[in-house]
């Protein structure tokens, strides 16, 4: 080991992470040699889906050097904070790997060697904002963004379509976002993909799309100025917190249990009929017979509604969610100006 202690810092610096990010390097421009980088390096080989975006091709390699794994990250990291250059990034990394192998082979330090590429990240950032163009756009004025998504969808898969989806994307995020403070709550944009259909079938929905149909297939299918309520209690009779057990030995009995359940669905779908509710999303299923009651009193219900879903429409028609059946009342109620089931696709899935 030298003076400067690199015997094995070197080794691990400039041998192993090296020549793992030259040969991505060296392969990463091109998606077809990438691939074939991925069949040479991964175990699962029957697993693999041709891609040419780096970000998910990286993270499938079998890297077990943990500084190797550092430089998968930082494409990963490019992926989730911008969205785009996953490559690019590589790439640039691996240049930059290979001119600083050269000025360790002088004896330079390599603190030294990351001071320097410190200060030269400076100087380009600056060069950056001095050579920069501002574009103006507004809610009316949404060519440059489009023009600007365009970009970076033309070297994806999804490129033939890079105009429609760009226009997809802008009103997603401008339907959402606070101009003023320049803020956006991605949580706020859901994307729902289906089996079937083309990419130009897609579109864009102001609201909320649940992966549900109705509970029964005689149910409406549209809902017209619609008033929801959105439960997250079992459409169905308590049962006791502790164990019990019934007793039937008579048909008078099993009569008079039936009656008793029955009319207990029954003031449930007249309470929601009482407050006003034409649509009752349900967290949890519910029996056969409120569904049958549900159907042949005119009142549409979804069921098994995940939570996530739940808050989205509590949040997009203005409702409150009810966790216990006693607590529906109309000021609870959420109100939709359109609720619709859709049918598409090959398979001819449904949602909301």
């Amino acid at each position: 080991m030298d003076r400067f202690g690199q015997g094995t810092f070197i080794w691990i610096f400039s041998f192993m992470l090296w020549k793992f990010m030259l040969q991505l390097y060296i392969y990463k421009p091109s998606c077809c040699s990438l691939v074939l980088l991925l069949l040479c390096s991964l175990k699962f080989l029957p697993s693999i889906l041709p891609a040419n975006d780096g970000a998910p091709i990286l993270e499938q390699m079998d890297v077990d050097n943990q500084i190797a794994k550092l430089m998968v990250e930082l494409s990963c990291s490019q992926d989730y904070e911008i969205g785009d250059g996953t490559t690019g990034v590589v790439v640039m990394a691996g240049a930059l790997l290979e001119q600083a192998e050269k000025l360790l082979e002088r004896g330079i330090h390599p603190i030294r060697v990351a001071e320097g590429y410190e200060m030269a990240s400076r100087i380009a950032f600056d060069h950056l904002e001095r050579i920069s163009q501002k574009f103006e756009f507004s809610a009316d004025n949404i060519e440059p963004l489009i023009q600007t998504c365009m970009t970076t969808l033309s070297s994806k898969i999804v490129s033939r379509c890079k105009r429609a989806l760009a226009e997809i994307a802008i009103k997603a995020v401008l339907a959402v976002a606070d101009l003023e403070r320049k803020d956006v709550n991605l949580d706020l944009i859901k994307v729902e993909g289906k089996v079937g259909g083309k990419l130009e079938d897609t579109e864009l929905i102001y609201g909320i799309v649940v992966d549900k149909d109705t509970s029964h297939p005689q149910m409406p299918k549209k809902i017209e100025d619609a008033k929801i309520a959105i439960l997250t209690c079992p459409f169905e009779p308590p049962k006791p917190k502790t164990k019990h057990k019934v007793d039937i030995d008579t048909v008078e009995k099993f009569q008079t249990l039936r009656e008793q359940e029955q009319k207990y669905f029954d003031e449930m779908v007249q309470k929601c009929k009482d407050v006003g509710a034409t649509l009752v999303i349900c967290q949890w299923g519910f029996d056969d017979e409120a569904n049958h009651l549900l159907m042949h009193r005119n009142l549409p219900a979804v069921r098994w509604v995940g939570g996530v879903e739940l808050e989205l429409i509590a949040i997009a028609t203005g409702g409150r969610i009810v966790p216990r059946f006693q607590e529906l009342s109309p000021e609870k109620l959420g109100k939709a100006g359109l609720v619709r089931e859709k049918s598409f696709g090959t398979t001819k899935d449904r949602m909301l």
